[in-house]
C-alpha cells in the first residue's frame, strides 16, 4: 500500500541513536588518523560516473563536427567542410544506438551483481567501454553499420554499472550517510558531462581533429580503472585495511553482513507487484527522458536553432548539466540531514525531493518551449535540468530503502524502462526535428518532455514507499567486530 506523506518510518525512528554512533566512530576514526574507506568508495564511484558519462556523451558533441557542411542555395549545393554525409535521422541512429546495447544489461547486470558482487562489474564495464572508444574513430571510418555496431557493444558494457554500484552500497553505505554517499556518486555523471561538452569543444577550439575526443576519454577511463582496482574492496569485511570501528558502524548500521544475503534467492513475483518499485520504475522513466533528449540533442539546438557556434553550443550545453551536478552532489546531504533533524519519513524526503523536481522542470520545460529565444531557452533549459537533480536524493536512493540486498535487481529493473527514453528520445526527435533550424519543431520535443515529467511525478506520488517491503526482511543478528575496550574508548 502506498504511504502517506508525513507517515513516520522505523528507519526514520532510529535515527538519533544513529547519529550518535556516527558522531562518535567518525571521532575515533579521526584520532586513528584514517580516512574512511567508505568515502574513498565514494569518491571513486563519483570519478567512475564520471568516465562513464563522458564515454556516453563525447560522441553528442563530437557528431557536430564529423558531419559535412553544405551551403545550400536555390541554385546549388557547395561543400564547406568535408565529413560523413549523414542524414538527421543516420545522425539520431548513430546516437541512440548506444542504448541499444545498454537495455539488455541492466536486469542480468542487476542479478549478477547481487549474486557475485559489484566492484568489477563496474570497474569491468567502464574499461570495456574505454578501449571500445579509443576504437570509434577507426569504425568510423569504415562506415556507418560498424560505428553503430561498436556503439551497441558500449552501451552493453556500460550496462551493468549502475545496478552494480547499488550491490556495493548494500554493503557500504549506513542508511544515515546513505543518501549522500549515493548522491555524490552519481552527481559524477552529470560532471563528466559537463567535462566531455567543456573539453571537447576546447578541442575543436584548439585545432584538434574530432579523433582525438574518443582517444583522450577512453585513455581518461582505462586509467580509472587501474586505480579502482587498486583502492577498492567489494565489502567492508573485505578490506585489508579498513579499522574496526568503521567496519562496526557500517555493518551494525545496516543491520547485515554479506554472508547473510549472498545466498538469498530473489522473490521475483513480489518484486514485480509491489507497486514501491513501478514508483521508482515511473520516475526513473521520467527523469532520463528530459535528460538522454537533452544529452543527445542540446548541442544541435544550440547550434542550429540558436545560432551558436560549435564553441558556444558546446560550453552552452554544458550549463545544465554542470547546475545539475552541483544539485546531486548536495541534495544527499540535504536529504539525510532533514531525516536526521527535521523528523520527516524516508517516504516524505523521497516524494518531497523526486515530486518537486519534477513539477519544477515541468514549469521551465514549458517555458523554455514557449518563449523560443536564445537568453529564455538557455535559461529555462539550464533552471528545469538542474533543478532535476533533486530527483536524485529521492527514486534513485529508494531502491535502497525497500529492500537493500536486492538493491541492484531494483535498479537493473528501473534503469531498464529508464534506458527506452535514451533509445526513443533521439530518434523521435529526429523524426520531430525534420528542419533543425525551425524551433517551431523543437517546442513540441520540450512540451512531450514536459508531460513525461508530470505523469512520472504523479505516479511517484501516489505509489512510492520508504521503508522495507515484507518480501525484503533479512534475518537479523549481526556480531559486533570492534572488542569492548575499543567500543568503550568510541
Amino acid at each position: 500500500m502506498p504511504e502517506s506523506f508525513g507517515e513516520r518510518q522505523p528507519i526514520a525512528e532510529s535515527f538519533h541513536s544513529a547519529e550518535e554512533h556516527h558522531d562518535l566512530c567518525n571521532r575515533k576514526l579521526s584520532l586513528l588518523g584514517r580516512f574512511p574507506k567508505r568515502y574513498i568508495v565514494g569518491i571513486m564511484a563519483f570519478f567512475g560516473f564520471c568516465n562513464i558519462y563522458a564515454l556516453r556523451a563525447n560522441l553528442s558533441i563530437a557528431i557536430v563536427g564529423m558531419v559535412a557542411k553544405y551551403n545550400i542555395t536555390n541554385e546549388s549545393t557547395t561543400l564547406i567542410e568535408p565529413g560523413f554525409d549523414w542524414s538527421s535521422k543516420q545522425q539520431g541512429l548513430i546516437l541512440g544506438a548506444f542504448f541499444y546495447g545498454y537495455i539488455f544489461t541492466q536486469l542480468p547486470g542487476g542479478f549478477l551483481a547481487n549474486r557475485f558482487g559489484g566492484k568489477f562489474l563496474f570497474g569491468g564495464g567502464i574499461f570495456i567501454t574505454a578501449v571500445l572508444t579509443i576504437l570509434t574513430p577507426f569504425c568510423a571510418q569504415q562506415n556507418i553499420a560498424l560505428l553503430v555496431t561498436v556503439r551497441v557493444l558500449e552501451g552493453f558494457c556500460e550496462g551493468v554499472t549502475y545496478p552494480s554500484i547499488h550491490a556495493i552500497w548494500a554493503k557500504w553505505a549506513p542508511p544515515l550517510e546513505k543518501t549522500r554517499l549515493v548522491a555524490f556518486a552519481f552527481s559524477g555523471s552529470y560532471i563528466g558531462t559537463v567535462f566531455a561538452m567543456l573539453i571537447s569543444g576546447g578541442l575543436f577550439s584548439a585545432g584538434y581533429k574530432w579523433q582525438s575526443i574518443f582517444y583522450l576519454f577512453g585513455s581518461l577511463g582505462i586509467l580509472w580503472f587501474v586505480c579502482w582496482c587498486f583502492l577498492i574492496a567489494e565489502s567492508p569485511a573485505k578490506h585489508s585495511t579498513i579499522t574496526d570501528a568503521e567496519l562496526d558502524y557500517i555493518q551494525s548500521s545496516i543491520g547485515y553482513t554479506e554472508e547473510q544475503t549472498q545466498n538469498l534467492l530473489p522473490p521475483w513475483l513480489d518484486i514485480f507487484r509491489s507497486p514501491a518499485v513501478w514508483a521508482i520504475v515511473a520516475a526513473h522513466f521520467a527523469e532520463n527522458w528530459g535528460f538522454y533528449t537533452w544529452l543527445t540533442e542540446l548541442p544541435s539546438f544550440m547550434k542550429y536553432a540558436l545560432n551558436f557556434d560549435i564553441q558556444n553550443a558546446g560550453y552552452l550545453a554544458a550549463l545544465p548539466y554542470a547546475v545539475m551536478g552541483l544539485v546531486v552532489m548536495t541534495c544527499g546531504f540535504l536529504a539525510d540531514s532533514l531525516l536526521a533533524h527535521c523528523q520527516l519519513s524516508v517516504v516524505a524526503v523521497r516524494k518531497m525531493f523526486t515530486c518537486g523536481a519534477f513539477l519544477s522542470q515541468l514549469v521551465f520545460m514549458v517555458a523554455a518551449g514557449y518563449l523560443m529565444t536564445p537568453v529564455a531557452a538557455v535559461v529555462c533549459v539550464t533552471i528545469a535540468v538542474g533543478l532535476g537533480g533533486f530527483a536524485w536524493g529521492g527514486f534513485s536512493v529508494n531502491h535502497l530503502d525497500i529492500a537493500p540486498q536486492y538493491a541492484s535487481i531494483l535498479m537493473g529493473i528501473s534503469n531498464t524502462f529508464a534506458t527506452i527514453p535514451g533509445i526513443v528520445s533521439p530518434g523521435l526527435t529526429g523524426v520531430i526535428v525534420s528542419d533543425q533550424h525551425d524551433k517551431s519543431e523543437w517546442q513540441i520535443v520540450f512540451y512531450l518532455a514536459a508531460g513525461i515529467y508530470l505523469a512520472g511525478g504523479v505516479i511517484y506520488g501516489l505509489l512510492a514507499s520508504g521503508h522495507r517491503q515484507e518480501w525484503a526482511e533479512v534475518p537479523t543478528g549481526y556480531m559486533s567486530q570492534v572488542d569492548e575496550n575499543i567500543k568503550d574508548d568510541l
